[in-house]
């Protein structure tokens, strides 16, 4: 792609070249350690589901169970192929015997390796060939309806109960909107565990559970066949149950995830070490599913001056696209994270804005990235929102960005109504119709404003990955140097989940998903 803002390309390849460093020095620790997390997502990835009598959902007391008995560093796959070769039972049917105590997988006698993995591999790949089915029902759709080239139109739904969330998603789909993101309720990302079942009582958002993703993948579908366009689905699987989630979003055909390597630790105080083991499984499954992953850099821009910390955006980006490409997601799935949240009080603020959104998409060319609307600096003021909100929509159309969660008039005063979804939708159609070629029609003043703040935030942007290179992540982490957030290697929640693997340690999932899109 030509530069309209002349970059240095020689310092993108540099900082690029930088953050691939940080995220192989970073794997290295992730290859040695699992999490109760990643066990509990193999369970689920070989059909373990459902609560026992007290609603503790089974993955939880078959992991528990592994782990009381100190065997979780051979991995929980080890251990429920031993007890399918003693018993001749499925997984389900052998977690539900642990959740009654009437089985202790870690008391069973051991088999031969060759046998246990014989056994689970069976029902791994069976699994893989499910959430391969899902891809290419996703594909099979959108092949019969076409796909928008422009950018997805993206609403939220937050009632808390899921069969409302069903209606408002409906009607979103029927104004215009492409993707549906169900927000999460509040807190959720704290829990160490998944939530079973249809749920009615969220605050602030929706219980992510596999029913409820069941239930409105359902429902999108349905009233996709209705306008003849295929409806995604956004959820989150971020948080303690961050890779668990990933897994029930792929076996439910879910199609967006938010998924940021960094977000959990900076914004959520869950321990870096328990993250960066947890996150690489769980973009190991959206990468497989074809999930578009949502990295989280807008919330640096909440928490820190949009125009002082821009460069921290960029450099997370960078870092996020690395550990994304480990994991083996295509930059075609990486929805990288920015947000229009510059003061509308800054002279030339809009200026600054266009440039880093510009900037973005030169740097990333073939990443559907996704872009935040202003949430900072609204008021209440519906009318002054609903310019702030065109003014964002703007930049969009003219920098080509591709996931627009659309900014609501009402932000700062409620949960949006179906009619203030309306009045949005109007507004990013009125201005992507109106303006669709404006982009392509403009050239940039050399050495102008736009040109010079980019290379400002860029040069930014490479010393500071060049500074977490030489120091490491974690160290980095540690000092606070994104978003002025220090957390300590062993503090936050969670950390007691995290487990140094033994050398036999087994994940039949690992390789059946990296292996290739069979």
């Amino acid at each position: 792609m030509e530069s309209k803002l002349n970059l240095n390309w020689h310092l993108v390849e540099k900082a690029r070249q930088s953050a691939k460093s940080i995220a192989k020095d970073t794997q290295e620790f992730i290859d040695m350690h699992t999490t109760v997390t990643v066990e509990r997502t193999v369970c689920r990835l070989l059909g373990i589901d459902g609560v026992d009598e007290a609603f503790v959902p089974i993955p939880n007391i078959v992991v528990d169970n592994i782990k009381d008995g100190n065997g979780l560093a051979l991995g929980a796959a080890m251990f429920i192929g031993n007890a399918m070769v003693e018993t001749g039972l499925s997984p389900q049917e052998i977690s539900v015997k642990v959740s009654k105590g009437e089985i202790d997988l870690t008391k069973i006698p051991m088999h031969e390796e060759f046998e246990i993995k014989m056994a689970v591999g069976k029902v791994a790949e069976a699994m893989t060939f499910k959430i391969k089915q899902n891809r290419d029902k996703r594909k099979s759709y959108l092949e019969r309806f076409g796909d928008k080239s422009g950018p997805y139109l993206y609403v939220i739904v937050a009632t808390g109960n899921i069969y409302e969330d069903i209606i408002q998603a409906r009607a979103a789909a029927k104004q215009g909107a492409d993707i549906i993101a169900v927000i999460r309720s509040t807190g959720q990302s704290l829990l160490d565990y998944v939530p079973y079942g249809a749920t009615t009582e969220g605050f602030g958002g929706t219980l992510a559970t596999q029913e409820n993703f069941r239930l409105m993948r359902t429902a999108l579908d349905e009233v996709g066949e209705e306008l003849g366009r295929y409806i995604r689905i956004c959820n989150y699987c971020s948080g303690l149950c961050m890779p668990e989630i990933a897994a029930m979003g792929a076996i439910e055909r879910l199609d967006v995830m938010l998924n940021d390597a960094l977000y959990g630790i900076l914004f959520r105080d869950i321990n870096m070490q328990r993250t960066i083991v947890d996150q690489y499984f769980s973009r190991i499954i959206n990468g497989y599913a074809g999930v578009i992953i949502n990295t989280g850099e807008d919330n640096y821009l909440t928490t820190s001056d949009a125009v002082e910390e821009a460069h921290t955006v960029l450099a997370s980006q960078f870092i996020n696209e690395q550990f994304a490409l480990v994991a083996g997601i295509p930059e075609e799935q990486m929805g990288l994270g920015h947000a229009f949240e510059i003061s509308p009080d800054v002279e030339n603020g809009f200026l600054y804005e266009l440039a880093q959104a510009q900037m973005a998409r030169e740097i990333f060319p073939r990443a559907p990235l996704k872009y935040m609307p202003p949430t900072k600096f609204m008021t209440g003021n519906i009318f002054k929102g609903q310019v702030q909100d065109a003014l964002f929509n703007m930049v969009t159309i003219m920098t080509g960005q591709k996931l627009h969660l659309l900014g609501m008039l009402t932000e700062a005063i409620h949960t949006p109504f179906m009619s203030d979804r309306a009045l949005s939708i109007d507004n990013a159609q009125y201005i992507f119709r109106t303006m669709k070629d404006l982009g392509s029609e403009i050239t940039f003043k050399k050495g102008g404003i736009m040109e010079t703040r980019v290379d400002e935030v860029l040069n930014k942007a490479a010393d500071l990955i060049g500074e977490i290179e030489k120091e490491g992540l974690f160290s980095t982490l540690q000092q606070g140097k994104f978003a002025g957030i220090k957390r300590p290697l062993n503090g936050g929640k969670g950390l007691a989940g995290v487990v140094e693997k033994e050398k036999a340690y087994f994940n039949p999932f690992v390789d059946l998903m990296l292996g290739g899109k069979k």
